[in-house]
């Protein structure tokens, strides 16, 4: 190993594993967390926050629920608040799991396997906290939600309007949850068949039983599962596009200026991914530290990561100066009003907030030093995601708390459920992703295995010399 450490080419690739483990000790480490309580009282820590979390999104969507959507801080002309905020930033940051899972396994990127799993789980958390929002804004969700449903209109006597971008909303993002789930649970299953061989609690192995669906780990099975694998991640592949495309069309398929333009389709996708993969290091940065997976999910995943926050980052940072110049360019006194106004009027510190993390924050992720170190990109990646949140509200609120007729101007303010039922999704979502944590494997093993057999069979001949194998 001495010789394999002093390689150059190692250097320069370091491997994605770096303790030596074999495959049974990376059966262990990982199906031990499942087995047994949190190591950390860190972890009990989070629990504690987030369960009054949660507790505090059911009091508001009661509230919401009996007394009606006027609670909120939507007003005349901000028709659209928090609320659709809210619900385009949980979007976006469910977009990582689904990027990371498919098109990096299409493109065959080995550095995906130790984060992939948990980062698809991400997105399915994500999705069920950004669906709260378009439910409740019907208002009466238990008589409306049906109205957004692709169902014959002879059947309900109502005549939904599929031109709209809001059924498209429906169509497309419940397309993606259900395409994410099964990604995220097929990929399961020959782990779930481990934790199932492992267990000595009959419970856990009736349960694990049923959820391995009998796999054995035969030559015939892995050759089904990896097809069927594949065709998921071609199928996830367009929704990755797609989804966040479809959103877009909320804001610029209309025709008020601020929204009315052709570049929100990619730039809404490239912010989602940024997004998204800041929030994967986040979450991925505190998970191996709690549970001691530093050999599993090395500097050398984080670096990529950053890597591609970076690259999305400078994309984003193009699309607001391209908004800017297209506002000039058009010569529309409407369009420039608005984007003077973003910048410059009564939400310019919305705006140049949105700036400093969005763009001048990823800039320091060109410096290697700082883009390996957890400290900074855990505080970078924050930043990050809390600039991703302002650059929505920015979009929303400022295209229309100012309109055509002066005397109708107003000013966005949240209120109390507002800020509840925000603070009550992040909850849902860390509640969901802690209990993952706890009781399925966060790593897959099986796909860590596969680039552990990788290394092993690619490694310089001068490593067999001290007996490395």
């Amino acid at each position: 190993m001495a010789d394999l450490a002093l390689d150059p080419r190692m250097e320069l690739n370091p491997p994605l594993i770096t303790s030596g483990a074999t495959y049974a000790e990376v059966n262990q480490q990982i199906s031990v967390i499942t087995e047994t309580a949190p190591p950390k009282q860190w972890y009990w820590v989070f629990f504690g926050v987030a369960l009054p979390l949660l507790g505090l999104l059911g009091v508001c969507l009661t509230y919401l629920a009996f007394t009606g959507i006027g609670v909120w801080g939507n007003n005349v002309p901000v028709g659209w608040g928090w609320d659709i905020t809210n619900f385009v930033w949980w979007i976006g940051i469910g977009h990582a799991g689904t990027l990371i899972s498919a098109i990096l396994f299409l493109f065959r990127q080995k550095w995906r396997t130790s984060i992939n799993r948990a980062a698809e789980a991400m997105t399915l958390f994500a999705v069920a906290c950004a669906g709260i929002y378009p439910l409740f804004h019907t208002g009466r969700p238990w008589r409306a939600f049906y109205w957004l449903l692709p169902a014959p209109n002879e059947l309900l006597h109502m005549w939904q309007n599929f031109r709209s971008p809001l059924m498209w909303d429906v169509f497309a993002v419940s397309t993606y949850a259900t395409v994410s789930a099964l990604f995220w649970f097929v990929g399961l299953i020959p782990d779930l068949a481990t934790l199932r061989d492992r267990a000595q609690n009959p419970v856990r192995k009736t349960i694990f039983g049923i959820l391995s669906l009998g796999w054995r780990g035969s030559a015939s099975q892995w050759r089904h599962y990896e097809l069927a694998y594949l065709i998921l991640a071609g199928l996830s592949t367009p929704l990755v596009l797609s989804v966040h495309s479809i959103v877009s069309f909320d804001f610029a398929t209309s025709v008020l200026p601020g929204w009315h333009t052709t570049i929100f389709p990619p730039y809404f996708v490239a912010g989602a991914v940024f997004s998204g993969f800041a929030m994967v290091i986040t979450l991925m940065t505190l998970a191996r530290y709690i549970y001691g997976l530093e050999n599993l999910i090395t500097i050398k995943h984080l670096e990529n990561m950053c890597k591609v926050i970076l690259a999305t980052g400078t994309i984003v940072g193009f699309a607001y100066a391209t908004e800017f110049f297209i506002a000039w360019y058009s010569a529309n006194q409407y369009e420039r009003f608005i984007f003077m106004n973003r910048a410059f009027g009564p939400y310019g510190w919305a705006y140049w907030t949105m700036i400093s993390c969005n763009v001048i924050a990823p800039q320091f992720f060109w410096f290697k030093k700082l883009r390996t170190s957890v400290p900074v990109m855990f505080v970078l990646c924050i930043f990050i995601n809390i600039g991703m949140w302002f650059e929505r509200f920015v979009i929303i609120a400022t295209s229309l708390h100012r309109d055509f007729l002066p005397s109708s101007w107003g000013y966005f303010r949240p209120t109390w459920v507002d800020i509840g039922t925000f603070a009550g999704t992040f909850g849902l979502f860390l509640t969901l992703f802690l209990l993952f944590l706890r009781f399925l494997p966060a790593i897959a093993i099986s796909e860590v295995k596969g680039v552990l057999h990788h290394q092993i069979n690619t490694q310089p001949a001068t490593a067999g010399k001290g007996g490395a194998h």
